[in-house]
């Protein structure tokens, strides 16, 4: 299980480095806030040049709000997004299409 500090501080931007094409086909800039012990916001460019930055930019298409303890089940399991999504502990504002082609940079 990858806290979301370290998912998206190293983890995240080493598998975008290692497959910037694959990144980049996800098409999309997203805002990740992730509440509580743990958490925080980013910024994840997956469009023309992939980068992952703290804070929230501008012009983001989807965004995903949850706590840092419903983070955790998604970095274990990405399929469970969908759960929660359902159960009203994740949030999607933008279009939700966009997140669902997140599981492959997740996993």
């Amino acid at each position: 299980m990858a806290e979301a500090k370290e998912f998206f501080g190293t983890k995240l931007p080493e598998k975008i480095a290692a497959d910037p094409a694959k990144a980049s086909a996800i098409g999309g800039v997203f805002v990740f806030k992730i509440n509580g012990d743990g958490g925080g916001v980013w910024t994840v460019n997956l469009k023309d040049a992939p980068s992952v930055a703290e804070g929230e930019a501008e012009g983001a298409e989807c965004t995903l709000e949850m706590s840092a303890e419903d983070w955790n089940t998604i970095s274990e399991n990405p399929g469970a997004a969908m759960q929660l999504y359902f159960g009203g502990k994740l949030k999607v504002t933008g279009n939700p299409m966009l997140a669902t082609k997140l599981t492959s940079i997740l996993q």
